[in-house]
């Protein structure tokens, strides 16, 4: 490149912004390893970061963002653990409702939230009432979550609603989704590494781009959500064409 000749310049990732962002949220313990702490440590940790994406993501202007926050797998953990973990999801909804009222943000729960704890589950019924009318942006929580069973419990939907199975078509198959009335995610997001779906949107994410970051989840910033979507906006989605 000739000395005087300029960087080209990055597109504007809001010139591309998704309409849904997924993030498979993976990390906390090994960013407590790390520094030598609890794995609990982590996961406050984890909580903040939490807090901050929803944050940066409502400032942008993303309209759907889904947060895998406990899956079904995740039981197999040990009890103090998943104590904790429930502990945050409830500190979080107390805490943070006034700012999803105040930011226009509706909340909503992918999973079978009535085998939660009681706590967790009477905090998640006073925000889903209170945030039910917003319309500036959809946060998703997946929480006791399972694509596989998302699918079978569809499916059963269907057909306990007089369905033809005869007739069964993807597009009317997604109408009995969580995700009922929300597009398909664009991008998926995961932390840590790691390179695995995770039982995560198995059927919203046909088609999604996929984005894979060293970060650990606690370290995530609005740094690198905006790298992320730098990424996203340069990509040629073909979703199945040639």
């Amino acid at each position: 490149m000739n000395e005087t000749e300029a960087e080209p310049e990055e597109p504007d990732f809001r010139n591309a912004l998704p309409a849904h962002l997924g993030v498979i949220m993976d990390g906390n313990g090994r960013w407590a390893t790390r520094r030598g702490l609890p794995r609990n440590a982590g996961h406050r940790a984890g909580a903040e970061a939490v807090r901050r994406l929803v944050t940066d993501c409502r400032k942008i202007g993303l309209k759907h963002l889904t947060l895998y926050t406990f899956s079904k797998e995740n039981w197999s953990r040990p009890l103090e653990e998943i104590t904790l973990l429930f502990g945050l999801l409830t500190d979080f909804l107390g805490q943070e409702l006034r700012a999803l009222q105040e930011n226009d943000i509706k909340l909503n729960v992918f999973g079978e939230s009535v085998e939660l704890p009681l706590p967790a589950r009477k905090a998640l019924e006073r925000v889903l009432a209170r945030t039910a009318n917003n319309r500036g942006m959809q946060l998703n929580l997946a929480l006791n979550y399972s694509g596989r069973e998302e699918i079978v419990r569809a499916c059963r939907a269907f057909i306990a609603a007089g369905g033809n199975v005869d007739a069964l078509t993807p597009e009317i198959l997604s109408g009995y989704l969580y995700s009922a009335g929300q597009p398909d995610p664009d991008i998926i997001i995961r932390t840590s590494g790691e390179f695995r779906v995770s039982n995560f949107l198995l059927f919203q994410s046909a088609y999604s781009e996929y984005y894979v970051t060293e970060v650990l989840w606690p370290d995530f910033t609005e740094k690198d959500l905006h790298a992320a979507l730098r990424a996203y906006s340069r990509r040629e989605r073909r979703f199945g064409n040639i």
